[in-house]
């Protein structure tokens, strides 16, 4: 099944694409107005300080947790972790088969080797998203300690993010250098 993917890199890049476009179009023209401007803890790369968490805590209120909990971490952060996962395994298979190296490794290891690539972003995004959700959810979990760690998780999604899309760079410039 997992082999199957690259049959539907373009679907699954198009949908990855559309499902991104919304989320972040939600969040500079809805969320950010809820929090006075302030990014959400999503948005953040390079992570957090507890006091910079808590702004955007306060800043939200009640109203503004709920309906970011709801329209993002319930919706959209539900499906999106699982869809850009599985374009990123269907984008390693395409392009890793487009060199003979990886070509020739038998079906099961090609597989493999994109989960295992792609797995830890994986539970790291839907990890993070847990913290994040109960910090919008309760309030009085929100101290220096969970914010500190929903920070760690956010900059190690985007870290463990980044593996794959490296490894599909190189095994598409690997690919483009063979062809020429």
């Amino acid at each position: 099944m997992v082999l199957r993917l690259s049959r539907h890199v373009g679907a699954l890049c198009f949908l990855s694409a559309a499902v991104f476009i919304a989320m972040t179009g939600m969040e500079f023209f809805y969320f950010r107005q809820l929090s006075g401007g302030l990014a959400s803890l999503d948005m953040r790369y390079f992570g957090f300080t507890p006091d910079e968490g808590m702004a955007w805590l306060t800043a939200l209120g009640r109203r503004g947790s709920e309906i970011i909990l709801v329209w993002h971490y319930l919706t959209f952060d539900l499906l999106f972790p699982v869809l850009l996962s599985l374009t990123l395994v269907s984008l390693t298979l395409a392009t890793g088969r487009r060199l003979k190296k990886f070509r020739v490794l038998p079906a099961q290891m090609q597989a493999i080797f994109a989960l295992v690539l792609v797995l830890p972003y994986t539970l790291a995004d839907y990890a993070q998203n847990i913290a994040v959700a109960r910090l919008l959810s309760d309030f009085l979990y929100a101290n220096p300690d969970s914010l500190s760690f929903a920070s760690a998780l956010i900059v190690t999604k985007f870290v463990l993010l980044a593996v794959p899309v490296i490894v599909i760079a190189a095994f598409w410039l690997a690919g483009q250098r063979r062809q020429n």
